[in-house]
């Protein structure tokens, strides 16, 4: 990383421009990941992210300009780029940075760095060794071990200098079943803001017997009916209906510019009055927390929706300046190859007072969604489209059949609004989120909700 008065030197350049605000972003990043397929090691890659990022504002213009090379002459160059595309001046302030010291909320205790490759192998082993062992119809198991360690340094004009290591490790599992010509899957992907101790509490059986649970759930798998009916989206990555379908349009990325269905609505009502939700960068080595947003600035928990109310949006410092607001340090970005923007980090739906079996009462026919997997969103219209990973048919009240083929198609307003109870049983689980500014992890969680009505596409012929 740059020293302090190399970075004020950089930092003075950029405002002998036309801009009211000046950033640099640095990053030193490394990736690795180990991948295995039946037992043995296919892949070790092991790759390091290095570059800056600088950033200039006038106004509500915004001007990046990014490179992998620190020494002065590139530096200097990317100064360049950016003052001319904004507008030089032959005066400007002179930086002065103070270093921001704080305490690290995210602690690692096992530095993956630091153990062995056989060790880490070993971790898929154990969990390829479950679920191979789980039944003799599992066939085939593919696995991965992702760990990362970021540091960022981050210092703009206005003289604040702060940096950030971001350690994360996610396994992930996919067994594979077979019976007769009948081949299904499942999976189990966890991960934290954690060293390798977090194998320690999750243990790698355990995603294995998961994955291979799934996969051979599917195996007897009817084909599902679609049509209007209630749904029952159980905890932990349930969530993601929530993070896709609404989160998104609470980003002041869409906000801002008024392409959200979500925009003018503070103050209003727009859930079920039973329906909190927070982002919550803070909590301690979750996948999605940090101590610092990518602007510099500590994370905090932010209270989106309050027993049915929009309360706040995810705002950037950009977005901040074009809607007129308080930022709300929601800048994330994949990497200094992206100029930052309003972000989700852990973002959930809090627990209500149903208990599970309340859940089903009154439901003659409908859909429990044990396990979400992808889809899409148009944050300015809200419409969604998730598929069902595991699904399971609801009859007079009670879990009946799994089903495949299972989707859920509607709108992000409307789900919101057709809640109607919220379980005490809140989990989250891990993703990737892509968006405007690179893909970054993020947490999704709820407790387990039902939807009074939405619409399920299925492959049954009825």
């Amino acid at each position: 990383m740059l020293e302090k008065k190399q970075l004020e030197k950089y930092l003075s350049a950029c405002m002998r421009s036309e801009a009211d605000f000046a950033e640099i972003y640095e990053q030193f990043e490394t990736d690795e990941t180990i991948s295995m397929l039946n037992g043995e090691v296919e892949d070790v890659n092991r790759i390091t992210i290095s570059g800056i990022g600088i950033r200039l504002y006038k106004d509500l213009q915004s001007v990046y300009a990014y490179g992998n090379e620190t020494d002065e002459a590139s530096v200097m160059k990317l100064i360049e780029e950016v003052r001319t595309a904004i507008g030089q001046k032959e005066e400007g302030p002179d930086v002065v940075l103070e270093r921001v010291e704080y305490e690290n909320r995210h602690p690692v205790r096992i530095d993956f760095e630091a153990v062995p490759l056989a060790e880490k192998a070993d971790i898929l082993k154990r969990a390829n060794d479950a679920a191979m062992a789980a039944d003799e119809r599992i066939v085939k198991v593919s696995s991965s071990l992702l760990n990362v360690r970021q540091n960022v340094q981050i210092s703009n004009s206005t003289g604040r200098l702060i940096g950030d290591t971001r350690v994360r490790t996610r396994l992930g599992v996919v067994a594979f079943a077979k019976e007769g010509d009948n081949f299904q899957s499942g999976s189990d992907r966890p991960g934290a803001g954690m060293g390798l101790e977090f194998y320690e509490i999750n243990k790698p059986e355990d995603s294995g017997k998961e994955a291979a649970r799934e996969a051979l759930v599917n195996l007897s798998a009817r084909d599902c009916p679609s049509g209007q009916m209630p749904v029952i989206i159980d905890n932990a990555f349930g969530g993601v209906i929530f993070h896709e379908a609404c989160g998104h349009s609470l980003e002041a990325t869409s906000v801002a510019r008024n392409m959200s269905v979500f925009a003018g609505k503070l103050g209003q009502q727009i859930a079920n009055t039973c329906v909190s939700a927070v982002d919550d960068g803070t909590i301690p080595n979750a996948w999605g927390s940090e101590n610092i947003d990518d602007e510099g600035n500590f994370q905090k928990r932010r209270v989106l929706i309050k027993d049915g109310i929009l309360t706040s949006y995810m705002i950037d410092q950009l977005n901040a300046r074009r809607m007129h607001m308080e930022g709300t340090c929601s800048s994330r970005r994949q990497s200094y190859q992206f100029e930052p923007t309003s972000r989700m980090t852990n973002t959930f739906i809090l627990e209500g007072n149903a208990t599970f079996e309340e859940l089903f009462e009154g439901i003659e026919k409908g859909l429990y969604a044990k396990k979400m997997g992808g889809g899409s969103v148009n944050p300015q219209t809200g419409e969604f489209n998730f598929a069902v990973n595991e699904g399971y048919m609801i009859e007079n009240g009670k879990i009946s059949y799994p089903v495949k083929g299972a989707s859920l198609i509607g709108n992000g307003r409307d789900i919101l609004l057709h809640i109607d109870k919220i379980c005490s049983n809140l989990k989250t689980g891990q993703g990737n989120c892509g968006s405007r500014s690179g893909s970054i992890p993020t947490d999704v969680g709820q407790p387990s909700i039902r939807v009074t009505s939405i619409t399920v596409g299925g492959t049954a012929n009825e």
